[in-house]
């Protein structure tokens, strides 16, 4: 296996890894600096980044794919918690109330994580492509920039909206959103220098043609 497509695998693992795990920590609020916020927002910020890294190496098309095999992966992995969840225990091993009372999901945060990513991630791509196509590889930093400005204030507002509108008070869901907005932004800021790691089309094959071993 050649090394950019290495690096493909990797990084495109590393999104789904975040999808997967920013989704199942968005079931728990934390307090950051006195402020509410979903614990997902520690992780899910990167997968704008990662995106974009996918797009450079793969083309939109396979960034596009990506975003909709993340989404059908967190689906999965709702639906394979809730059944563990609702199926008896062995009470040989004790009572093991603690699986769903942790990690069954939330079917309403679900929906919101999967609908958010989905809208968000694919807005994020038609930015990013545009920009591609009026600068081509010049300002390779607006890409991240850009894209990732236009997309995370929408990912958050339909996050929000959806999973907390009508639950909590509405002073804790603006709480909720400014700071997922303020945490991702800064994610993008550090983010930034990665797009310069991975070489552009290596694996955009619509383009390029296979990639020879």
């Amino acid at each position: 296996m050649n090394r950019p497509l290495r690096v493909f695998l990797l990084v495109a693992s590393a999104y789904i890894a975040a999808q997967m795990l920013a989704d199942i920590a968005s079931l728990r609020i934390i307090s950051v600096a006195g402020f509410a916020v979903d614990a997902g927002t520690l992780v899910y910020p990167f997968t704008f980044t990662l995106r974009d890294l996918v797009h450079k190496m793969a083309g939109k098309n396979a960034a596009r794919t990506l975003i909709f095999a993340a989404a059908l992966i967190n689906l999965a992995m709702a639906g394979l918690f809730w059944l563990v969840s609702v199926l008896p225990a062995d009470l040989g091993t004790g009572p093991q109330t603690t699986f769903g009372e942790v990690l069954a999901p939330v079917w309403r945060i679900v929906v919101a994580s999967i609908v958010a990513e989905v809208v968000s991630e694919l807005v994020d791509t038609e930015v990013y492509q545009r920009w591609v196509d009026r600068f081509e590889r010049r300002f390779q930093w607006g890409r991240v920039l850009v894209s990732n400005g236009v997309a995370v204030p929408l990912d958050s507002a339909l996050f929000v909206s959806i999973a907390f509108g009508g639950v909590l008070a509405s002073g804790v869901v603006w709480q909720i959103f400014w700071l997922n907005v303020a945490i991702k932004g800064m994610v993008t800021l550090v983010s930034i220098p990665w797009i310069y790691l991975v070489k552009p089309d290596t694996l955009d094959v619509a383009r390029y043609g296979p990639i020879s071993e």
